[in-house]
């Protein structure tokens, strides 16, 4: 459908602006757009296109000076620009229209800019850069180091116990589910519980069994594995509020005498051989550069015919970050790369990689139902964190929710064994009887 413009005369700022758009996208506006002194441009509203709202000059100059993903996410988490109605629906539409119009993101040149200042200075939006919200992350000091590292999950895990506690189910689970059911009584907690029951039986868990689970998060996986499994579990976490966390729980569920949290990186981890390891969605926070160290890490701590469970992200090679959004204001320096790589990095460090199970679709509707009780529970979410830091929240949940809905991003468990020596692993023949045999009570 042609571009609807309002009424003939002096143009308003929405069609001032609908115009450099179109030039920079090389062809029609996918969405409406109403700007802040009520002008209208775009598709007509009978035409069901998403509305984009420009609330301010500000969020224009913003756009000027950072003419990209990141300065849109900054001006959507300041409240500069929204989008009307369900913001999943808003953005699953526009890049569909993209998509499907063949539409270019924008490669904005030296004149495109001159033409947008050009804009920006009759419409009164020219200015200094805005500051970025304070929500984003800064971090100093050499990626992936321990400092770093530990100043990156901090900005993400640490935002506070209440929160997490409010967004997730009982489990406490902060990963992909595994949903089995479709019973209408079937709800996260439940797939949560599938999943951590998946994960114990592809490690074979039974009774004595030592087990590491490195990056253990709010211990769903460690607790499970200890209590239903009564297996002896060493949680590792860097994150000071989960170490804390953990902890209440084991005293809570008088589970001392199988479960030790260290507070730690990784790569201060002390013993080793383990019958059991696991890692679940740790790895994307390693880094590339460091993953190869981290796989011979998983290696070295499992004893002969020990197995290991890696759960972790994937995406493909051409833009394997999170993304600039995400890398700014969710999980700084992630790193994920197209589940072969992973393999290939698991195996050259003396692991066999035995079977990967993708578990895509199950993330999209993990992810779905956090941002339901997200929007449910909106005002107890701003209430605790600030409208703000609960914006970056929902424009992370419905980009994440879509990301795996459409195969930009991906979710695999995979299961290695380290072999003996001379080559055995301990496997059974069958991938049925992989799974069978294990001690839960």
């Amino acid at each position: 459908m042609r571009a609807a413009r309002d009424a003939p005369g002096r143009q308003g700022v929405a069609q001032q602006l609908a115009s450099l758009i179109e030039q920079l996208l090389g062809g029609r506006l996918p969405l409406r757009l109403r700007a802040w002194d009520g002008s209208t441009a775009g598709p007509a509203p009978e035409a069901g296109a998403p509305v984009v709202v420009l609330r301010s000059r500000r969020a224009l100059r913003r756009l000027l000076w950072q003419p990209d993903e990141l300065g849109l996410a900054q001006a959507y988490i300041t409240g500069e620009i929204d989008i009307e109605g369900d913001l999943a629906d808003g953005l699953r539409s526009i890049w569909s229209a993209v998509r499907g119009r063949g539409l270019q993101a924008p490669r904005v040149s030296l004149a495109d800019r001159s033409r947008a200042a050009g804009i920006a200075l009759r419409l009164g939006a020219a200015g200094p850069r805005p500051p970025a919200p304070s929500s984003q992350a800064r971090l100093d000091g050499l990626p992936h180091s321990k400092a770093r590292d530990r100043a990156a999950i901090s900005h993400h895990y640490d935002l506070s116990n209440d929160f997490y506690a409010l967004l997730l189910d009982e489990t406490m689970a902060y990963s992909c589910g595994y949903w089995t059911s479709e019973d209408p009584g079937y709800g996260p907690a439940d797939a949560q519980r599938d999943k951590l029951e998946l994960i114990c039986r592809k490690l074979r868990l039974q009774p004595g069994m030592r087990l590491l689970d490195i990056g253990c998060g709010w211990g769903s996986l460690t607790l499970y594995a200890a209590q239903e499994y009564k297996a002896q579990v060493t949680a590792v976490t860097p994150a000071r509020e989960q170490a804390e966390y953990v902890r209440a729980q084991v005293r809570e569920r008088e589970l001392e005498g199988l479960v030790d949290v260290q507070h730690c990186d990784y790569r201060d981890i002390e013993g080793g051989w383990y019958e059991a390891v696991s890692t679940v969605e740790m790895g994307e926070h390693v880094g590339d550069a460091e993953y190869p160290a981290f796989a011979a890490t998983l290696h070295r701590m499992l004893r002969p015919q020990g197995r290991l469970l890696v759960q972790q992200m994937s995406r493909g090679s051409v833009a394997p970050g999170g993304g600039a959004f995400i890398e700014s204001y969710i999980a700084p320096d992630m790193h994920m790369r197209p589940v072969g790589a992973t393999v290939s990095l698991l195996e050259d460090a003396g692991l066999e990689v035995r079977a990967v199970e993708s578990l895509r679709e199950h993330y999209a509707r993990t992810v779905g139902a956090w941002h339901t009780t997200l929007e449910d529970r909106w005002d107890e979410f701003t209430a605790l964190v600030g409208e703000e830091t609960a914006r970056v929240w929902r424009l992370y949940l419905v980009g994440g929710r879509l990301a795996f809905e459409e195969r930009r991003m991906g979710v695999d468990q995979i299961l290695a064994v380290r072999p003996t020596v001379d080559g055995h692993s301990g496997m059974p023949a069958t991938p049925r009887a992989w799974y069978e045999g294990g001690g839960r009570r």
